[in-house]
This record gives structure tokens, sequence and C-alpha cells, in this order.
């Protein structure tokens, strides 16, 4: 069955860095569009970054997030650099969108703060 489960997460100072994980297993992974969502305290959840054969990035985080996968190790991973308060979420590994056959992994905390 298709697992995803993120790491990475924790306490980051405002200007740090912070690179999150996905390990992804039970599918072809080579062959899917991966997705990074993140749901801020009290905010719906929204669309981060994705990656298939190009990525694409929610216009407010391009430059400062990258997103990344590696195929052989099944793994996709999110870049955050210069981070803000405001990029304080949880954040979730996706397959699939927000359609009916997604797939979703734990989430892991990121919170930006002194």
């Amino acid at each position: 069955q298709v697992q995803l489960v993120e790491s990475g997460g924790g306490l980051v100072q405002p200007g740090g860095s912070l690179r999150l994980s996905c390990a992804a297993s039970g599918f072809t992974f080579s062959a899917r569009i991966m997705r990074w969502y993140r749901q801020a305290p009290g905010k719906e959840r929204e669309l981060v970054a994705s990656i298939g054969s190009s990525t694409y990035y929610v216009d407010s985080l391009k430059g400062r997030f990258t997103i990344s996968r590696d195929n052989a190790k099944n793994m996709v991973y999110l870049e955050m650099k210069s981070v803000k308060p405001e990029h304080t979420a949880v954040y979730y590994c996706n397959l699939g969108g927000t359609g009916v056959d997604s797939y979703w992994g734990q989430g892991t905390q990121v919170t930006v703060s002194y």
C-alpha cells in the first residue's frame, strides 16, 4: 500500500533554513507527480510545490523554497530558505493531489520563531 513518511520539521529561527524529506513506497514513484502541501493554524491546506518532469511553486514561495526528488531512493524533498514566521505550518507530502485517489503523509510541523 502507499506510504508517505515526512521528516525534517522542527523549530527554526527566522532567516534560517530547513529541509523536509518524504519517503515514499507502495507505488511506481518515478512515474508520479509528487506534491508538498501545508496547513497553517486556522487556515486551509494549500499547495506549496509539485514535481514531475517539471516543477511548480505557489507564487509567494518562488525563489525561497525548492522541491526536488531522488527517484533512485523514492524520496522527495522541500528545501526551505530564508524562512519567515508565516511559513509556520504542518507540511504534508502528497500523491494524487486533492482528488478521490490521493494519499497523504502524517505531516511534519515547521515552526519559525525565535
